[in-house]
């Protein structure tokens, strides 16, 4: 019955049979078959079916997190104790300051500590990481917290802080970091991402209205925009042009200085696992 409870839990995912079944390799029947199957043993219909879609009823939503966490246990039977002889892999999510910043470290103590493990790098956004965990797609996330509660399903330790700072171009003249907010153009950090809605409320907060010159959410790109000219951009103090330098001046927001915090996401059941305890603590080494 293990292959109908990963089905159904790639239904509910992806919205519909057919759907669910480009995911997972089925064709649309065998998916259909295999829902009957599942719901004809639990004697309940777990999906209330309108059009093309497969909408979770009651009984559905009570099921789906029986169902993850089932899968879940099955997949602890086959992790010994002994860190050296995990194998396997191990799905990895990670925002992109995170691959050039604390994962390659990370992930060099994790292949000494259990050298047969092998790790793959699933590069995202925030918010498409945090579902990507939620549905079991990737094993943990290092992403930036989220502005809002995260499901109860889900956990989160704080990794880093990263204040966040104001750059102009080399040239610019004046270091109030307000004014000159206030009388520039802004190269804005995506207000979509959850360090970008940082960003929003800070400027709320002090009734600033920026001219935006450009919107993205790439941190190298935003410097060299704003290296070249375009415009003053608030952004945290992480990524490779820190480490490199940039041609920009960097201007601290003092009292008013407001943080990105990256967080280590998984889900909760899993978060006592060995395997996922020895990443952590592969992350967390001299942070």
């Amino acid at each position: 019955m293990l292959r109908e409870l990963k089905t159904f839990i790639a239904v509910t995912r992806y919205g519909t049979f057919a759907a669910a079944g480009m995911h997972i390799g089925l064709t649309q029947s065998a998916v259909s078959a295999q829902i009957r199957n599942l719901e004809q043993a639990l004697g309940i219909r777990l999906f209330d079916r309108t059009g093309r879609q497969a909408l979770l009823n009651a009984a559905g939503e009570r099921a789906l997190p029986m169902a993850r966490e089932m899968l879940e246990t099955f997949a602890r039977m086959a992790v010994s104790d002994d860190v050296s002889e995990y194998r396997g892999e191990l799905k990895i999510g990670a925002v992109a300051t995170v691959q050039t910043g604390l994962l390659p470290q990370a992930l060099l103590r994790l292949r000494q500590q259990a050298p047969l493990l092998e790790p793959k790098l699933v590069p995202g956004v925030s918010l498409n990481l945090l579902s990507q965990v939620d549905t079991g797609e990737v094993d943990l996330a290092i992403l930036i917290k989220p502005p809002f509660e995260l499901p109860k399903e889900l956990s989160a330790q704080v990794i880093r802080k990263e204040p966040f700072v104001l750059i102009v171009p080399a040239d610019l003249e004046g270091d109030d970091p307000l004014q000159l907010l206030a009388d520039h153009p802004h190269v804005r950090y995506d207000r979509n991402s959850f360090g970008g809605r940082l960003v929003t409320r800070f400027l709320r907060e002090q009734q600033i209205d920026v001219r935006v010159a450009l919107e993205l959410d790439e941190l190298e790109a935003i410097v060299k925009m704003v290296e070249c000219g375009l415009g003053v951009s608030l952004l945290p103090e992480a990524g490779l042009w820190v480490e490199h330098g940039a041609k920009v001046r960097v201007i601290a927001l003092g009292e008013l200085t407001f943080y990105r915090e990256i967080v280590l996401l998984q889900r909760y059941s899993q978060r006592m696992q060995p395997i996922q305890q020895l990443f952590a603590r592969c992350l967390t080494h001299n942070t």
